[in-house]
């Protein structure tokens, strides 16, 4: 059972913006499934969650608007949303370890936060 559910969700995390609903049984109507949509024209493979979070955080640090744009259209609000929390945290852990400090020293140091 858990096997159907970690497939369910690998084909939403990975699947392109417009693929991402239909595999989770919703809205875009194209009947997309298992391997749908996971090549662009040009026979490349469309880039998943994490490297759009990278490519998004990325132009954001550069202040690149095509690039903030082209990323953002890789995978769905949600799914970028979560790629960019996933590395926001695994930045704070890293930098944590180098540091040899706390995650949460670390993160409220880098907002500016008074240690509480």
């Amino acid at each position: 059972m858990l096997d159907r559910v970690r497939e369910g969700w690998a084909r939403l995390l990975h699947a392109p913006r417009g693929q991402a609903r239909s595999a989770a049984g919703g809205r875009a109507g194209d009947g997309g499934g298992a391997g749908a949509g996971r090549t662009g024209a040009a026979g490349r493979r469309a880039p998943n969650l994490f490297e759009a979070a990278a490519a998004y955080v990325s132009a954001r640090v550069e202040d690149d608007q095509e690039g903030i744009d082209e990323a953002a259209g890789w995978v769905t609000p949600e799914a970028l949303s979560f790629g960019i929390s996933e590395l926001a945290c695994r930045a704070v852990v890293a930098l944590a370890r180098e540091r040899d400090e706390s995650p949460r020293t670390v993160a409220r140091a880098l907002l500016g936060l008074p240690n509480g």
